[in-house]
């Protein structure tokens, strides 16, 4: 079963496609590893240091110790919530975008499907960053596609 996007962004839809079935097929200790990867990487193009912020760095943490059976559900849950928390008092849509990418990341913990959509965001923000441009989102997209390859 496909999953739909639950924002609105342009998008390459093929390679999303292309994503989301073998998105199907990994496990979710595999998805939230992928979906963290993507984070970092999104963070860092955003030009947002993430090190400096204890909710990303707890919540990056959280994820991992969920990954390994020492985190609770609820603990996933919480963090990403935090993590939400300091995207909606973010002044730029550009880094507020970014921080949900975060915050979903670390939420695949609580379902997978939270790793589409930061998968998703992390569209999105590429998008902001450069006008849509289509190239720029098909970089991003198969950037995504090679990074989940590696989990199969």
């Amino acid at each position: 079963m496909h999953t739909k996007p639950k924002i609105k962004i342009k998008d390459n839809s093929e390679l999303r496609e292309q994503i989301d079935e073998l998105y199907e097929g990994v496990s979710q200790v595999n998805l939230a590893k992928w979906s963290i990867i993507v984070a970092k990487h999104i963070l860092e193009i955003a030009d947002i240091d993430y090190n400096s912020m204890d909710e990303i760095v707890e919540g990056f943490k959280v994820n991992e110790l969920w990954q390994i059976g020492k985190a609770r559900m609820h603990d996933v849950r919480q963090a990403g919530f935090k993590i939400h928390k300091i995207a909606r008092e973010c002044d730029s849509e550009i880094k507020k975008t970014a921080l949900r990418v975060a915050g979903q990341a670390v939420a695949t913990g609580h379902m997978k499907e939270h790793a589409m959509v930061a998968s998703d965001y992390a569209v999105k923000v590429i998008g902001l960053i450069n006008s849509n441009d289509m190239d720029a989102i098909t970089s991003e997209r198969e950037w995504q596609l090679n990074e989940l390859k590696k989990f199969l």
